[in-house]
């Protein structure tokens, strides 16, 4: 039987891992407006930036900017990721942001080619951004990456992601997210690692980052959930969630997070989101950045809008 939570926080990260590998630059004004949009929808959390350097990510240079003009809901939580404590320290001395994101990949290939670093290394920057963060007195998640499926080393093993995860946990870490970064995941997998790091972090938040590519991403986010996640990860329209490799994957974009408020909501799960008001933020930003949307939900529509559209119908037999 599952055993899914009586309620799941639902973060959006289409601000800072749509946009930074957008296809094209997305202006400040648009990126407001995209970030006001997503707070009107009412999410807790909405990951609004990054505070990388602007030659790495530069179609986020503009990050002190956007989070000074954004209109914030109270309630709702603006999140930034820093990649390192120099990102840390740039966030917090901007007083722009409510809670900082690390990010560290379990895969040391894949670590070693994209940002040059050890495993070693790149903890001790994590555990640098935390201790800022704290200082500061602003919250901090840990975000682990190729946790379960490196696009170089094929399957992850458990043992390496909760691993690091623990190191992380004994410098004072409390809020993870563990991310399927390429969606080759499977659902077993999912809940073998899930199931692990929960029962050996008895009150740990831990959350799912989800990516579609192999056609299995609501599956694994069901199954994150009845091994005891409590958020999800997902981003407006399923934009961006490109990964940096030599060679193209092909589409690796992120869950549409209106089907997982959808999914959630239809489920029985309370997201505090409304479905309807989740997907005209969908539409509105899908017309904001000129593309359509990658959700199941943007093509079918809600539940009402199918009912509505068949009323008053005389029935066809299929021909």
């Amino acid at each position: 039987m599952l055993k899914l939570p009586a309620k799941v926080k639902v973060v959006e990260v289409g601000p800072r891992d749509g946009l930074q590998s957008f296809a094209r630059w997305v202006d400040t004004d648009a990126k407001i407006a995209m970030i006001d949009c997503l707070s009107d929808a009412g999410f807790p959390v909405i990951e609004a930036t990054s505070f990388a350097r602007s030659t790495v990510v530069p179609h986020l240079k503009d990050a002190e900017l956007v989070l000074e003009r954004i209109r914030r809901r109270p309630g709702t939580v603006y999140r930034a990721l820093v990649p390192n404590a120099r990102g840390a320290e740039r966030a917090v001395a901007s007083g722009l942001v409510d809670e900082l994101l690390g990010l560290i990949t379990v895969s040391a290939t894949y670590l070693r080619h994209n940002q040059n670093m050890t495993l070693e290394q790149a903890i001790a920057e994590g555990i640098r951004a935390f201790e800022i963060a704290a200082a500061g007195d602003i919250g901090f998640t840990m975000a682990l990456g190729m946790a379960l499926w490196c696009p170089y080393e094929g399957r992850v093993p458990e043992a390496d992601a909760l691993r690091i995860l623990a190191r992380f946990w004994d410098a004072g870490i409390r809020r993870f997210y563990f991310a399927g970064s390429v969606g080759m995941e499977d659902p077993k997998h999912v809940h073998d690692l899930f199931t692990a790091a929960i029962e050996r972090h008895p009150g740990i938040e831990l959350g799912y980052h989800a990516h579609n590519v192999s056609g299995m991403g609501l599956a694994n986010v069901l199954a994150a959930l009845d091994a005891g996640a409590s958020v999800v990860e997902g981003s407006i329209c399923g934009v961006g969630g490109g990964i940096a490799m030599p060679t193209n994957l092909g589409s690796v974009g992120n869950l549409p997070t209106e089907d997982i408020v959808h999914f959630l909501n239809t489920s029985g799960v309370d997201t505090g989101l409304d479905t309807a008001g989740v997907l005209a933020c969908a539409r509105e930003v899908a017309a904001l950045l000129d593309i359509e949307p990658m959700s199941y939900l943007a093509r079918s529509g809600t539940r009402e809008e199918m009912l509505s559209r068949t009323s008053g119908h005389a029935f066809e037999h299929p021909r």
